[in-house]
């Protein structure tokens, strides 16, 4: 990508602040690798060369642009259509200019000064930049009544309010011309998938009447009609989603950026290692732990992927684990963050928004399930270590707790401090300002690991960099909010759902109706079939999509369908979440499995595929809670501590049983029918109903029998082995 410093190519020199310091003395967390594995595997991060001046000029406005944010969430957001526009333009400015139209290597190289290119960004782009910055800022400057005489004319553009429903011709323009730039923005970003999904919702908007499926018809929005639905606030553009983005996902990410540059992912890996480290496949059980405590703070998977697995992954195969094997560890561990409280990606902030409840309940909701996901992660790197006969750390790398505490626990307090605020009942951003603040206050004077201002502005200009996609994405998907709402396609689509599924479930139910462990009536099937149909559609929509986005566009197209089945709204929320989160690992499009093959040198697709196994518990947990809510335990209708407790207990059983079945270990090697037949056991036992957990029970009886038996005559082997070894050593 060329010999010149790229668009925000700022990085720490190694081996000074960036580089954390391990109390163990063994190989640390390093930020500058950690930004640079981010940067190869993260296309939305790749930028291409600028000319001197406009580079100084990028840095200093993403330094503004960040403490413009840091600033309003401890003052106050200036009124909403404002600080909107605010942001949309800042990120439309950083994103074309830098990056290019085409993404071929000459894009990325910088090029002489001509007519049509200044400081290596062409000419178009500099008219995108200036027609999206206009549009994003127009709302604003036209929001009350704009009367004036020039040059002879009189202009009168009437407040708003009174345009509502009736736009003018100039409030279409610059609405149409918003629409587009977005557009260009997020494939640049993010590349042509989303667009096209967009211009398909908008295309269903305008042309609904010639739509020949019956169910999905509808009159049709003129594009008048459009545009006043997608650019004036309220819903579509300056809706909920472009809200949420610029009043709390950008300080979240922020903060993220802040709290790893003064040294808590060391502590996170420092922490894991003690809590961990010293078990069978310590190593792994590491990088599963120390995942948790980052998703804590990070809003990507693909960023806590490269963050932890820099360290994790090489220190894996040091110890014997094949390279797909330690890259599909890290992706599944890193994966949870998304679902993973008190930050969630973000989307728990977006979710609370959407169902109108505190942001506690959706942390409560989501502790239990995401404790599901990583009992499945860690039993099944457990037994896989087992079969691999992969031992613990020595003890002599593993840190004392004592020092530990001593050296990293400063790094911890911005966390609890964010977190305290959040559950005093203050707004996220409010949280975040605090805990943005007190990482400065606490990164300035803790002599263990102190920060500098560079460290500081390069944090701000990394935390832009990695806000640039998500905001435009969230922005775009405003446009499909806006269609959903004002069409009531999410019911139709709902509608086309249990229909489906019903149809499917007649032709079914014949067939399997006989089958002796259970009883199956039609209304289970129907419901059945249509969640493994949302669930397939959650999976391809998320794909390639951040956090946020892809829950914000699942929640409005795919979630009134589970609405439609009677599912509670905050069950039905968090199952589109987690199948929304799933593509992350879900091969062909798992971009966290692919940038943990990248670190570890192995196979992306064979990494996907085990990182997909690691994960496996994510994609049966959803599904509990949909039959199960007591799981949630905030939804009072459905809790009782008997429902939560058979319901909690018999899931973390079926996922331990289960992960043995993956892991085709468990006393000793399973045989390929008994690691079917425990397979099966371990579904049952996660399917709520006492009447499963008994077939469970049954099933497994003869699976640990066999176990027990195998594991006998093995030991007897081994006594075997050892007296004749021993005879040998006599008779010399």
């Amino acid at each position: 990508m060329g010999n010149f410093p790229h668009f925000f190519g700022v990085h720490l020199p190694m081996g000074v602040k960036g580089e954390g310091t391990s109390v163990t003395g063994t190989r640390t967390y390093d930020i500058k690798k950690a930004e640079e594995l981010e940067e190869r595997y993260d296309t939305g991060l790749h930028t291409r060369a600028l000319g001197p001046w406009l580079l100084k000029f990028t840095f200093g406005f993403s330094v503004l642009f960040a403490a413009y944010h840091y600033i309003t969430a401890g003052i106050g957001v200036p009124i909403d259509y404002w600080h909107m526009g605010i942001h949309m333009s800042g990120v439309i400015l950083l994103i074309f200019i830098g990056h290019p139209f085409i993404k071929n290597e000459d894009a990325w190289e910088r090029h002489p000064n001509t007519w049509w290119r200044f400081a290596n960004v062409p000419i178009w782009d500099w008219l995108l930049i200036t027609a999206g910055i206009a549009a994003s800022l127009y709302i604003g400057v036209t929001w009350y009544e704009i009367d004036f005489e020039f040059l002879g004319g009189r202009f009168r553009l009437p407040e708003q309010v009174m345009r509502q429903g009736d736009p003018a011709d100039i409030d279409i323009v610059f609405g149409t011309m918003l629409v587009l730039v977005l557009l260009e923005a997020v494939r640049r970003t993010l590349g042509i998938i989303v667009p096209i999904i967009i211009l398909i919702f908008t295309g269903y908007a305008v042309f609904g009447q010639y739509i020949p499926v019956q169910i999905l018809t509808h009159p049709g929005i003129s594009w008048a009609q459009f545009i006043n639905n997608m650019y004036f606030p309220a819903e579509g553009i300056y809706g909920i989603t472009l809200w949420i983005v610029s009043t709390v996902v950008f300080h979240f990410v922020l903060f993220g950026v802040l709290a790893q540059r003064m040294g808590l992912g060391q502590f996170f890996v420092d922490v894991a290692t003690v809590a961990a480290g010293r078990y069978t496949g310590g190593l792994a059980k590491v990088s599963v732990v120390s995942s948790a405590f980052f998703g804590t703070i990070s809003g990507s998977s693909i960023a806590n992927t490269v963050s932890t697995g820099s360290l994790t992954i090489p220190n894996m195969k040091r110890m014997g684990y094949p390279g797909h094997l330690a890259g599909g560890v890290e992706a599944a561990s890193s994966a949870g963050g998304q679902i993973t409280p008190p930050i969630m990606g973000a989307a728990a902030f977006v979710m609370a928004e959407f169902l109108e409840v505190p942001y506690t309940t959706i942390v409560l909701a989501a502790i239990v399930p995401a404790a599901m996901h990583y009992i499945g992660v860690l039993s099944i790197v457990h037994f896989k270590a087992k079969r691999l006969g992969l031992k613990g750390l020595p003890k002599d790398e593993i840190p004392k707790l004592v020092a530990v505490v001593k050296k990293g626990w400063p790094t911890a307090v911005p966390l609890v401090v964010l977190v305290y605020v959040l559950f005093s009942g203050y707004s996220p951003h409010m949280a975040a300002f605090w805990g943005i603040t007190s990482a400065l206050i606490i990164g300035f004077v803790n002599p263990m690991h102190r920060l500098s201002v560079r460290d500081v502005i390069d944090g701000c200009i990394q935390g832009v960099k990695y806000a640039l996609a998500v905001g435009a994405v969230c922005a775009a998907i405003g446009i499909v909010v806006g269609v959903v709402n004002s069409t009531g396609l999410g019911f139709r689509l709902g509608f086309m759902v249990s229909t489906s599924a019903l149809t499917f479930a007649e032709n079914l139910h014949p067939l399997i109706s006989w089958f002796p462990l259970a009883t199956f009536s039609l209304e289970g099937i129907t419901l059945f079939l249509s969640l493994v149909l949302i669930a397939m559609t959650c999976i391809l929509m998320g794909a390639g999509l951040p956090t946020t986005a892809l829950y914000i566009m699942l929640a409005t197209v795919a979630q009134p369908a589970l609405g439609n089945l009677g599912v509670p709204p905050l069950a039905s929320h968090l199952f589109v979440l987690y199948y929304g989160v799933i593509s992350e690992i879900t091969p062909p499009v798992c971009a966290s499995a692919y940038a943990a093959a990248g670190i570890a040198g192995a196979n992306p697709f064979r990494t996907g595929i085990s990182a997909f196994q690691f994960g496996i518990a994510k994609l049966m947990v959803p599904m509990v809670f949909v039959y199960s809510p007591a799981m949630l335990i905030v939804l009072e209708d459905y809790f009782t501590w008997g429902a939560f407790l058979e319901t909690t207990i018999t899931c973390a059983l079926g996922v331990f049983m289960v992960a043995t079945s993956v892991a085709g270990y468990f006393l000793t090697m399973m045989p390929g029918p008994i690691r079917g037949l425990m397979a099966l056991a371990g579904v049952l036992a996660v399917a709520p109903g006492l009447e499963s957990d008994l077939w469970a029970a049954g099933l497994v009886i003869p699976v640990l029998a066999q176990q027990i038996l195998a594991r006998r005559l093995e030991r007897a082997g081994q006594v075997d082995e050892i007296a004749l070894a021993v005879e040998a050593v006599r008779d010399r």
